[in-house]
């Protein structure tokens, strides 16, 4: 979740040229971990992008209307991104390695991290955010399950594995290390998930896999 790119001098008719609404998303993904979704303003995201606040405002309607933008666009995000990390990846469980941790590159610092977490509390308590994370969290429990039940049928798992139980752990246990990580403040949040994700696949493993997970 990054930022940039053109800088536009006003608000013109219909949608501006030079900036995409992808790159002021991901701006806008920017400013919730640096103020939180309580102070991030379309101002603050304008200026990361270098427009006026009276762009976003022609383009998403108000600050909800970007958040709401920038939850269905993470929904989409969540679909794809199981494809493109079994791509980049020899393995099964490589590539689940990546799933967990990738979506959380962005969250470097404790801080960062609670920022992006207020957001997840406006997900839990307004039906329209809570539809878009309920379809990342959807999305992101079959991607686990399916490369589970790759690498059981390629060997990385035991046989007799019950990779749909497995599946839940790993959700849950991953889940929740981002917040133990956030209090403990012990390594870097990549170190944590990776460890955490190893753990939960260890007595799952064939000997020659070792600790291999926690190492890549």
């Amino acid at each position: 979740m990054n930022n940039h790119l053109l800088m536009e001098g006003a608000v013109m008719a219909g949608r501006p040229r030079g900036v995409e609404d992808a790159v002021i998303l991901r701006a806008t993904a920017d400013v919730i971990g640096r103020v939180g979704p309580v102070g991030l303003t379309l101002a603050a995201v304008a200026q990361e992008v270098g427009l006026v606040p009276g762009t976003l405002m022609q383009r998403f309607g108000s600050k909800r209307g970007l958040l709401l933008a920038l939850a269905e666009q993470s929904a989409k995000d969540a679909e794809a991104m199981p494809g493109r990390v079994r791509q980049e990846h020899e393995s099964a469980l490589e590539a689940l390695a990546a799933l967990i941790v990738e979506p959380m590159a962005s969250m470097a610092t404790p801080e960062t991290f609670a920022n992006h977490l207020a957001f997840l509390c406006i997900d839990l308590t307004d039906p329209q955010f809570r539809r878009h994370a309920l379809a990342i969290h959807q999305a992101q429990g079959r991607a686990i399950e399916a490369l589970l039940t790759e690498a059981l049928l390629t060997g990385e798992l035991r046989t007799g594995t019950d990779v749909t139980a497995l599946a839940r752990s790993v959700q849950a246990i991953t889940s929740g290390a981002g917040l133990v990580w956030a209090l403990d403040r012990q390594g870097t949040l990549a170190q944590r998930l990776r460890q955490e994700l190893a753990h939960a696949l260890a007595p799952h493993l064939p000997p020659r896999h070792g600790h291999d997970l926690e190492e890549s």
